[in-house]
Protein backbone atom coordinates (compact mmCIF):
# COMPACT_ATOMS: atom_id res chain seq x y z
CA UNK A 1 0.00 0.00 0.00
CA UNK A 2 1.03 3.54 -0.39
CA UNK A 3 2.99 4.34 2.79
CA UNK A 4 0.89 7.59 2.76
CA UNK A 5 -2.06 5.25 2.99
CA UNK A 6 -2.35 2.06 5.99
CA UNK A 7 -5.27 -0.50 6.48
CA UNK A 8 -6.28 2.25 9.26
CA UNK A 9 -6.55 4.73 7.49
CA UNK A 10 -9.11 2.86 5.08
CA UNK A 11 -11.17 2.06 7.87
CA UNK A 12 -11.32 5.56 9.06
CA UNK A 13 -12.56 6.54 5.86
CA UNK A 14 -14.85 3.70 6.18
CA UNK A 15 -16.57 5.05 8.84
CA UNK A 16 -18.08 7.84 6.95
CA UNK A 17 -20.72 5.14 5.83
CA UNK A 18 -23.89 4.40 7.47
CA UNK A 19 -26.16 1.33 7.97
CA UNK A 20 -29.53 3.32 7.58
CA UNK A 21 -31.92 0.26 9.86
CA UNK A 22 -29.08 -0.16 12.81
CA UNK A 23 -27.87 3.86 12.87
CA UNK A 24 -24.45 2.39 13.08
CA UNK A 25 -20.93 2.71 10.83
CA UNK A 26 -20.04 -0.36 9.03
CA UNK A 27 -16.74 -0.52 10.73
CA UNK A 28 -18.09 -0.43 14.22
CA UNK A 29 -20.73 -3.07 13.36
CA UNK A 30 -17.58 -5.66 11.81
CA UNK A 31 -18.98 -5.37 8.50
CA UNK A 32 -15.45 -4.63 6.46
CA UNK A 33 -13.41 -7.69 6.60
CA UNK A 34 -9.77 -8.39 4.62
CA UNK A 35 -8.73 -5.54 4.13
CA UNK A 36 -5.60 -5.41 1.38
CA UNK A 37 -3.48 -3.57 -0.52
CA UNK A 38 -1.46 -3.49 -3.61
CA UNK A 39 0.00 -0.85 -5.17
CA UNK A 40 -2.84 2.48 -5.71
CA UNK A 41 -5.23 -0.62 -5.15
CA UNK A 42 -7.32 -1.10 -2.42
CA UNK A 43 -9.64 -4.24 -1.76
CA UNK A 44 -11.82 -5.07 1.46
CA UNK A 45 -15.10 -7.58 1.76
CA UNK A 46 -18.26 -5.81 2.95
CA UNK A 47 -20.41 -8.39 4.58
CA UNK A 48 -23.67 -7.25 5.08
CA UNK A 49 -26.57 -8.88 7.48
CA UNK A 50 -28.39 -10.43 4.27
CA UNK A 51 -28.54 -10.51 1.04
CA UNK A 52 -31.96 -8.61 0.41
CA UNK A 53 -30.54 -5.34 1.93
CA UNK A 54 -32.41 -2.57 0.13
CA UNK A 55 -28.88 -0.38 0.14
CA UNK A 56 -26.71 -2.61 -0.74
CA UNK A 57 -25.61 -0.97 -4.19
CA UNK A 58 -25.65 2.58 -2.25
CA UNK A 59 -23.34 1.30 0.77
CA UNK A 60 -21.13 -0.26 -2.11
CA UNK A 61 -20.85 3.12 -3.67
CA UNK A 62 -20.19 5.35 -1.07
CA UNK A 63 -17.47 2.69 0.24
CA UNK A 64 -16.07 3.11 -2.94
CA UNK A 65 -16.23 7.24 -2.90
CA UNK A 66 -14.87 7.34 0.57
CA UNK A 67 -11.81 5.31 0.09
CA UNK A 68 -11.00 7.02 -3.50
CA UNK A 69 -10.86 9.85 -1.33
CA UNK A 70 -7.29 8.95 -0.02
CA UNK A 71 -4.47 10.60 -1.47
CA UNK A 72 -2.60 7.97 -3.54
CA UNK A 73 -6.06 5.53 -3.73
CA UNK A 74 -6.32 4.71 -7.24
CA UNK A 75 -8.93 1.89 -7.51
CA UNK A 76 -11.03 0.52 -5.40
CA UNK A 77 -12.45 -3.47 -5.51
CA UNK A 78 -15.24 -4.43 -3.25
CA UNK A 79 -16.51 -7.90 -2.41
CA UNK A 80 -20.21 -7.94 -1.36
CA UNK A 81 -21.16 -10.44 0.87
CA UNK A 82 -24.06 -11.40 3.03
CA UNK A 83 -24.14 -13.52 6.77
CA UNK A 84 -27.39 -13.60 7.93
CA UNK A 85 -27.58 -13.17 11.90
CA UNK A 86 -30.76 -14.55 14.16
CA UNK A 87 -31.84 -13.52 17.16
CA UNK A 88 -32.99 -17.09 18.35
CA UNK A 89 -31.23 -19.52 21.01
CA UNK A 90 -30.04 -22.58 19.71
CA UNK A 91 -32.64 -25.19 19.91
CA UNK A 92 -32.52 -28.87 18.87
CA UNK A 93 -35.51 -29.12 16.38
CA UNK A 94 -34.09 -25.95 13.90
CA UNK A 95 -30.58 -26.58 14.28
CA UNK A 96 -29.77 -25.88 10.82
CA UNK A 97 -32.35 -22.41 10.80
CA UNK A 98 -31.38 -19.27 11.43
CA UNK A 99 -34.75 -17.31 11.45
CA UNK A 100 -38.91 -18.89 11.89
CA UNK A 101 -41.12 -16.37 10.54
CA UNK A 102 -44.64 -16.60 10.39
CA UNK A 103 -47.31 -15.13 8.24
CA UNK A 104 -50.27 -14.33 9.52
CA UNK A 105 -53.79 -12.78 9.16
CA UNK A 106 -56.41 -12.15 11.19
CA UNK A 107 -59.08 -13.27 8.56
CA UNK A 108 -58.82 -15.08 5.48
CA UNK A 109 -58.85 -14.19 2.12
CA UNK A 110 -56.61 -11.54 2.26
CA UNK A 111 -53.99 -13.32 0.11
CA UNK A 112 -51.67 -14.66 2.83
CA UNK A 113 -50.56 -17.85 1.18
CA UNK A 114 -49.89 -16.02 -1.83
CA UNK A 115 -47.67 -12.79 0.34
CA UNK A 116 -45.90 -16.10 1.93
CA UNK A 117 -45.09 -17.74 -1.49
CA UNK A 118 -44.14 -14.78 -3.06
CA UNK A 119 -41.73 -13.36 0.06
CA UNK A 120 -39.95 -16.52 -0.09
CA UNK A 121 -39.36 -16.77 -4.05
CA UNK A 122 -38.45 -12.87 -3.93
CA UNK A 123 -35.70 -13.54 -0.92
CA UNK A 124 -34.34 -16.28 -2.85
CA UNK A 125 -33.84 -14.24 -5.93
CA UNK A 126 -32.01 -12.04 -4.09
CA UNK A 127 -29.66 -14.88 -2.62
CA UNK A 128 -31.01 -16.07 0.42
CA UNK A 129 -31.93 -19.71 1.48
CA UNK A 130 -35.25 -20.06 2.37
CA UNK A 131 -38.00 -22.69 2.77
CA UNK A 132 -41.98 -23.01 3.54
CA UNK A 133 -43.29 -24.66 5.98
CA UNK A 134 -47.40 -24.65 5.01
CA UNK A 135 -48.86 -24.57 8.64
CA UNK A 136 -52.37 -24.20 6.86
CA UNK A 137 -53.39 -27.69 7.71
CA UNK A 138 -57.12 -26.62 6.97
CA UNK A 139 -56.73 -25.36 3.49
CA UNK A 140 -52.97 -25.85 2.32
CA UNK A 141 -52.28 -24.25 -0.84
CA UNK A 142 -48.87 -23.45 -0.81
CA UNK A 143 -48.02 -26.73 -3.12
CA UNK A 144 -50.33 -25.17 -6.04
CA UNK A 145 -49.30 -21.42 -5.66
CA UNK A 146 -45.79 -23.07 -5.73
CA UNK A 147 -46.48 -25.54 -8.46
CA UNK A 148 -45.01 -28.48 -6.42
CA UNK A 149 -44.69 -31.45 -8.69
CA UNK A 150 -43.05 -33.67 -6.19
CA UNK A 151 -44.38 -35.43 -3.06
CA UNK A 152 -42.32 -35.42 0.48
CA UNK A 153 -39.73 -38.70 0.59
CA UNK A 154 -39.35 -40.91 3.96
CA UNK A 155 -35.44 -40.72 4.39
CA UNK A 156 -33.62 -43.82 5.74
CA UNK A 157 -33.50 -42.06 9.34
CA UNK A 158 -37.36 -41.47 9.42
CA UNK A 159 -36.71 -38.38 8.63
CA UNK A 160 -38.88 -36.52 5.70
CA UNK A 161 -37.02 -34.90 2.67
CA UNK A 162 -39.56 -32.27 1.36
CA UNK A 163 -39.85 -31.52 -2.36
CA UNK A 164 -38.26 -28.35 -3.67
CA UNK A 165 -39.98 -25.74 -6.23
CA UNK A 166 -37.75 -22.97 -7.48
CA UNK A 167 -35.19 -24.51 -5.50
CA UNK A 168 -37.03 -23.90 -2.56
CA UNK A 169 -38.02 -26.56 0.20
CA UNK A 170 -41.62 -26.83 0.65
CA UNK A 171 -43.32 -28.87 3.19
CA UNK A 172 -47.58 -28.95 3.57
CA UNK A 173 -50.19 -30.74 4.95
CA UNK A 174 -51.75 -30.69 1.43
CA UNK A 175 -49.16 -33.41 0.58
CA UNK A 176 -50.92 -35.90 2.88
CA UNK A 177 -54.54 -35.44 2.19
CA UNK A 178 -56.25 -36.19 -1.32
CA UNK A 179 -57.49 -33.26 -3.71
CA UNK A 180 -60.93 -32.13 -2.04
CA UNK A 181 -60.87 -34.72 1.34
CA UNK A 182 -61.17 -32.79 4.53
CA UNK A 183 -59.19 -32.32 6.60
CA UNK A 184 -60.28 -32.95 10.17
CA UNK A 185 -58.01 -33.11 13.20
CA UNK A 186 -58.12 -31.56 16.71
CA UNK A 187 -55.58 -29.87 19.45
CA UNK A 188 -53.31 -32.15 20.00
CA UNK A 189 -52.66 -34.10 16.57
CA UNK A 190 -52.20 -30.29 15.37
CA UNK A 191 -49.90 -29.74 18.01
CA UNK A 192 -47.79 -33.29 16.61
CA UNK A 193 -48.00 -32.75 12.78
CA UNK A 194 -46.55 -29.07 13.74
CA UNK A 195 -43.83 -30.82 15.73
CA UNK A 196 -43.18 -32.69 12.73
CA UNK A 197 -43.33 -30.61 10.32
CA UNK A 198 -40.30 -28.86 12.00
CA UNK A 199 -38.21 -30.75 14.07
CA UNK A 200 -38.66 -34.61 11.34
CA UNK A 201 -38.04 -32.51 8.34
CA UNK A 202 -34.51 -32.21 6.41
CA UNK A 203 -34.77 -28.46 5.93
CA UNK A 204 -31.21 -28.25 5.32
CA UNK A 205 -29.19 -24.75 5.93
CA UNK A 206 -31.95 -22.00 5.78
CA UNK A 207 -31.76 -18.32 6.38
CA UNK A 208 -35.38 -17.87 6.52
CA UNK A 209 -38.15 -20.28 7.12
CA UNK A 210 -41.62 -18.76 6.28
CA UNK A 211 -44.68 -20.77 7.76
CA UNK A 212 -47.71 -19.75 6.40
CA UNK A 213 -50.41 -19.79 8.91
CA UNK A 214 -53.94 -20.48 8.63
CA UNK A 215 -55.66 -17.30 9.35
CA UNK A 216 -57.14 -16.74 13.00
CA UNK A 217 -55.90 -17.32 16.32
CA UNK A 218 -56.39 -20.39 16.63
CA UNK A 219 -54.52 -23.97 18.02
CA UNK A 220 -51.78 -24.08 15.20
CA UNK A 221 -50.40 -20.61 15.89
CA UNK A 222 -50.33 -21.56 19.16
CA UNK A 223 -48.56 -24.70 19.32
CA UNK A 224 -45.93 -23.15 16.89
CA UNK A 225 -45.44 -20.05 19.36
CA UNK A 226 -45.23 -22.80 22.08
CA UNK A 227 -42.69 -25.77 20.54
CA UNK A 228 -39.97 -23.42 19.47
CA UNK A 229 -38.94 -19.31 19.70
CA UNK A 230 -39.65 -17.34 16.40
CA UNK A 231 -37.79 -14.95 15.31
CA UNK A 232 -41.18 -12.55 14.88
CA UNK A 233 -44.35 -12.71 12.54
CA UNK A 234 -45.96 -10.87 9.73
CA UNK A 235 -49.41 -9.72 9.24
CA UNK A 236 -51.29 -9.57 6.17
CA UNK A 237 -54.16 -7.64 5.84
CA UNK A 238 -56.17 -5.59 3.80
CA UNK A 239 -57.47 -2.03 3.70
CA UNK A 240 -60.60 -1.95 4.97
CA UNK A 241 -61.84 -1.55 8.56
CA UNK A 242 -62.85 -5.01 9.35
CA UNK A 243 -59.91 -6.55 8.19
CA UNK A 244 -57.60 -4.36 10.55
CA UNK A 245 -59.81 -5.15 13.02
CA UNK A 246 -59.42 -8.66 13.04
CA UNK A 247 -55.66 -8.43 11.96
CA UNK A 248 -55.10 -5.98 15.52
CA UNK A 249 -56.80 -9.15 17.24
CA UNK A 250 -53.70 -11.38 15.61
CA UNK A 251 -50.83 -8.78 16.74
CA UNK A 252 -52.38 -9.19 20.42
CA UNK A 253 -52.17 -12.69 20.57
CA UNK A 254 -48.56 -12.60 18.73
CA UNK A 255 -48.11 -10.55 22.15
CA UNK A 256 -49.34 -12.16 24.42
CA UNK A 257 -47.55 -15.38 22.85
CA UNK A 258 -44.07 -13.43 23.27
CA UNK A 259 -43.73 -13.21 19.74
CA UNK A 260 -42.28 -10.22 17.97
CA UNK A 261 -44.09 -8.94 14.90
CA UNK A 262 -42.08 -7.48 12.88
CA UNK A 263 -44.18 -5.39 10.32
CA UNK A 264 -47.59 -4.84 8.93
CA UNK A 265 -48.04 -5.67 5.18
CA UNK A 266 -51.58 -4.06 3.16
CA UNK A 267 -52.12 -7.17 0.26
CA UNK A 268 -55.53 -5.43 -2.30
CA UNK A 269 -54.40 -1.99 -1.97
CA UNK A 270 -55.49 0.16 -4.78
CA UNK A 271 -56.38 -1.48 -7.85
CA UNK A 272 -54.91 0.29 -11.72
CA UNK A 273 -57.11 -1.00 -14.86
CA UNK A 274 -54.15 -2.07 -17.45
CA UNK A 275 -56.60 -1.20 -20.37
CA UNK A 276 -57.28 2.87 -19.22
CA UNK A 277 -55.16 3.42 -16.41
CA UNK A 278 -58.03 4.31 -13.94
CA UNK A 279 -57.12 3.70 -10.44
CA UNK A 280 -59.49 2.58 -7.98
CA UNK A 281 -59.50 2.18 -3.90
CA UNK A 282 -61.92 -0.88 -4.33
CA UNK A 283 -61.32 -1.67 -0.59
CA UNK A 284 -59.56 1.68 0.52
CA UNK A 285 -55.61 1.98 0.73
CA UNK A 286 -53.93 3.17 3.73
CA UNK A 287 -55.49 1.36 6.38
CA UNK A 288 -52.69 -0.94 7.19
CA UNK A 289 -49.84 1.27 7.11
CA UNK A 290 -52.07 3.83 9.67
CA UNK A 291 -52.80 0.87 11.91
CA UNK A 292 -49.16 -0.02 12.01
CA UNK A 293 -48.10 3.58 12.86
CA UNK A 294 -50.78 3.56 15.98
CA UNK A 295 -49.59 0.19 17.33
CA UNK A 296 -45.84 1.37 16.99
CA UNK A 297 -45.18 -1.20 14.43
CA UNK A 298 -43.39 -1.19 11.07
CA UNK A 299 -45.38 -0.81 8.07
CA UNK A 300 -43.78 -3.31 5.49
CA UNK A 301 -45.44 -1.78 2.14
CA UNK A 302 -48.43 -2.58 -0.23
CA UNK A 303 -49.07 -4.68 -2.46
CA UNK A 304 -51.90 -3.34 -5.43
CA UNK A 305 -54.71 -5.67 -6.26
CA UNK A 306 -53.88 -6.93 -9.60
CA UNK A 307 -55.60 -9.85 -11.84
CA UNK A 308 -51.68 -10.81 -12.66
CA UNK A 309 -51.36 -12.11 -9.00
CA UNK A 310 -54.20 -14.49 -8.83
CA UNK A 311 -53.81 -15.89 -12.37
CA UNK A 312 -49.86 -16.87 -11.75
CA UNK A 313 -50.79 -18.20 -8.57
CA UNK A 314 -53.33 -19.99 -9.89
CA UNK A 315 -50.46 -21.20 -12.20
CA UNK A 316 -48.11 -22.46 -9.64
CA UNK A 317 -46.02 -19.68 -11.18
CA UNK A 318 -46.02 -16.69 -8.51
CA UNK A 319 -46.07 -13.42 -10.00
CA UNK A 320 -42.51 -12.66 -8.43
CA UNK A 321 -40.50 -15.30 -11.19
CA UNK A 322 -43.47 -15.27 -13.81
CA UNK A 323 -43.96 -11.35 -13.91
CA UNK A 324 -40.66 -9.37 -12.04
CA UNK A 325 -41.19 -6.42 -13.96
CA UNK A 326 -44.57 -5.84 -12.89
CA UNK A 327 -45.58 -3.08 -9.88
CA UNK A 328 -46.84 -6.09 -7.98
CA UNK A 329 -43.91 -8.46 -8.01
CA UNK A 330 -41.43 -4.87 -7.32
CA UNK A 331 -43.89 -4.41 -4.36
CA UNK A 332 -43.60 -7.81 -3.20
CA UNK A 333 -39.35 -7.23 -3.99
CA UNK A 334 -39.82 -4.12 -1.45
CA UNK A 335 -41.66 -6.15 1.21
CA UNK A 336 -39.13 -8.60 1.48
CA UNK A 337 -35.89 -6.06 2.00
CA UNK A 338 -38.02 -4.69 4.73
CA UNK A 339 -38.86 -7.93 6.41
CA UNK A 340 -35.32 -8.98 6.28
CA UNK A 341 -34.10 -5.69 7.40
CA UNK A 342 -36.21 -6.04 10.81
CA UNK A 343 -34.86 -9.63 11.28
CA UNK A 344 -31.28 -8.54 10.75
CA UNK A 345 -32.53 -5.55 13.36
CA UNK A 346 -33.34 -7.83 15.73
CA UNK A 347 -30.11 -10.34 14.95
CA UNK A 348 -28.01 -7.08 15.77
CA UNK A 349 -29.20 -6.24 18.72
CA UNK A 350 -29.47 -9.84 20.35
CA UNK A 351 -25.68 -9.72 19.26
CA UNK A 352 -25.18 -6.71 21.24
CA UNK A 353 -27.44 -8.18 24.03
CA UNK A 354 -29.77 -5.41 23.62
CA UNK A 355 -32.33 -8.00 23.05
CA UNK A 356 -33.58 -9.91 26.06
CA UNK A 357 -34.03 -13.48 25.00
CA UNK A 358 -36.63 -14.69 23.35
CA UNK A 359 -39.00 -16.82 25.74
CA UNK A 360 -41.62 -19.22 24.79
CA UNK A 361 -43.52 -21.86 25.92
CA UNK A 362 -47.04 -21.05 27.47
CA UNK A 363 -47.92 -16.83 27.71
Amino acid sequence: MNESVDAAAVLNALRAVQDPDLHRDIVSLGFVKDVKSCGGTVSFTIELTTPACPVRDIMKEQARRAVMALPGIEKVEINMTSQVRTSLPKQPLLETVRNVVPIASGKGGVGKSTVSANLALALSKMGARVGVMDADVYGPTIPTVLGVKDQPRMLPTQRILPPRAFDIPILSMGFFASAGQAVVVRGPILHKTIEQFLGGVEWGELDYLLVDLPPGTGDVQLSLCQIIPLTGAAVVSTPQDVALNVASKAIDMFRKLRTPVLGVIENMSGYACPKCGHHDDIFGVGGAKASAEQMNIPFLGAIPLDTRIRTSSDGGRPIVVSDPDSPAAKAFMGIAEKLAAQVSIRGFKSDEGILQPVVWGKP
